[in-house]
C-alpha cells in the first residue's frame, strides 16, 4: 500500500496522467473536499482522467509531500503538504504565479492493487 501510495505522488507530481490512471480501478471514487473551493467527485477511470487533466493545467508546477501515513492492507490515511505554481489565473482571483500552499489529508482505499477510492480532504 505504502509503495502504490508514493507511485500515485509521483505520478501527481510528474503531471503524469497516464501513471495515475494505471493505479486506478475502473470504478475509482474519487473526492476533493475543500474548504476555498467546494467538493468535485468523480466515480469513473475516464472522469477521474478528465478532471486530472483538466487540474494539471492549471499548474506549471505541483508538489504533494507526505507527512504523516497510517497504513493497513486495504486503505491507508496520508497527511500531505501540498504546494503548486499557477499556470493560468483561476475566477476566485488568484493568478498565474501565485503560489498555492495547503495542508490536507487524503484517504485511499485499494482491492485488488487498485485504487478504488481517493478522497482529499483541505
Amino acid at each position: 500500500m505504502e509503495e502504490t501510495i508514493q507511485a500515485y505522488i509521483n505520478a501527481y507530481n510528474a503531471k503524469d496522467i497516464p501513471a495515475l490512471l494505471a493505479l486506478l480501478d475502473d470504478q475509482i471514487f474519487f473526492e476533493n473536499i475543500s474548504n476555498s473551493s467546494g467538493i468535485t467527485q468523480t466515480t469513473s477511470k475516464q472522469a477521474f482522467e478528465q478532471l486530472a487533466l483538466q487540474s494539471a493545467d492549471y499548474v506549471a508546477e505541483r508538489k504533494q509531500v507526505v507527512r504523516f501515513m497510517v497504513v493497513s492492507a486495504t486503505a491507508a490515511a496520508v497527511e500531505i503538504d501540498y504546494s503548486a505554481t499557477l499556470a493560468t489565473d483561476l475566477p476566485n482571483g488568484l493568478k498565474a504565479g501565485d503560489t498555492i500552499r495547503l495542508r490536507g489529508v487524503s484517504i485511499f482505499e485499494m482491492k485488488h492493487k487498485k485504487f478504488t477510492r481517493i478522497s482529499d480532504y483541505s
